[in-house]
């Protein structure tokens, strides 16, 4: 989208362009008027009117440029919600904050079908199932960063933002060796703030195009599979949960259907594009070139 850059000089100069217009329309039927006016007096002079001068461009007042942002009310930062792509990639998104009893079917699941996805986890359940973390790291899934706490990051400071991001790493770090680069904010609430900060501290925040919505207990395996399968398209990021209610009926169905569709399920990681990129006003990382 265009951003025009608009001298204030030249909003001044059209302006004093348009005033001795109106001016001289203005003089023009007034003088009209007067001549009229004196016709039917019996020839009675008229008073003279004068044109008045625009204003000279040098004596006009000096100011600086500016942008001229016309969707400035639009614009804010926004995370990714799916990316832009041809080769019918998809990413399955897994976030993990409480219980752990279906996170091993949900492992089995994509070892019996060879694929991987990328796990979000929050940093207390990573410090209560710390085997479960080297499982799912050893399996070559990958791991992105939940927060500590799973807090209303959009109510917290710069500083408290990065304590949770901290606290996560200094945990994590040692079960799987590395810091993570991908963060999921809370809720899905985030500002301008939070987007920046964890930009600044070298995350990427990714959320999803497609909600599973299972952590309702009243939404069955077919609904789920109804209301994911026909939003499906090349890039999508698809949320799970691991303690989703009937994640262990609609699951293996969700990735059977999608691979008869043509689609490769990856990690959020291989789903975003390398290079210069941009993200547009509905969440789609693209190309920048």
């Amino acid at each position: 989208m265009k951003i025009f850059v608009v001298s204030k000089n030249t909003l001044i100069y059209c302006g004093i362009a348009v005033l001795a217009v109106i001016a001289a329309v203005l003089v023009a039927v007034l003088s009209a008027g007067k001549a009229s006016g004196g016709a039917e007096e019996g020839g009675r002079s008229s008073a003279r009117l004068t044109t008045p001068l625009p204003v000279s461009a040098a004596n006009a007042p000096v100011v600086e440029e500016y942008e001229l942002d016309i969707l400035a009310g639009l614009m804010k930062e926004l995370p990714v919600y799916s990316v832009s792509r041809q080769d019918k990639r998809i990413a399955l998104t897994i976030d993990a904050a409480w219980d752990d009893d279906k996170t091993p079917f949900i492992l089995q699941t994509l070892d019996n079908y060879g694929i991987k996805a990328t796990f979000f986890l929050c940093g207390f359940w990573a410090e209560a199932y710390p085997d479960m973390v080297k499982t799912i790291a050893e399996k070559g899934h990958e791991i992105g960063n939940h927060s500590m706490t799973h807090p209303h990051m959009n109510k917290l400071s710069s500083a408290q933002i990065k304590g949770e991001l901290d606290a996560f790493e200094s945990l994590i770090n040692p079960l799987i060796g590395r810091k993570t680069t991908l963060f999921r904010v809370p809720y899905g609430e985030y500002n301008d703030n939070v987007i920046k900060t964890l930009r600044e501290n070298g995350y990427e925040v990714v959320q999803w195009n497609i909600d599973t919505v299972d952590w309702k207990p009243e939404r069955s395996a077919q609904t789920i599979l109804d209301s994911v399968l026909g939003k499906l398209k090349d890039g999508s990021i698809i949320l799970s949960h691991n303690n989703g209610y009937k994640i262990e009926q609609y699951l293996p169905t969700l990735i059977e259907t999608a691979r008869a569709q043509g689609y490769e399920f990856v990690t959020v990681s291989e789903l975003l594009l390398d290079g210069e990129t941009l993200i547009d006003v509905n969440g789609v990382q693209k190309s920048a070139n």
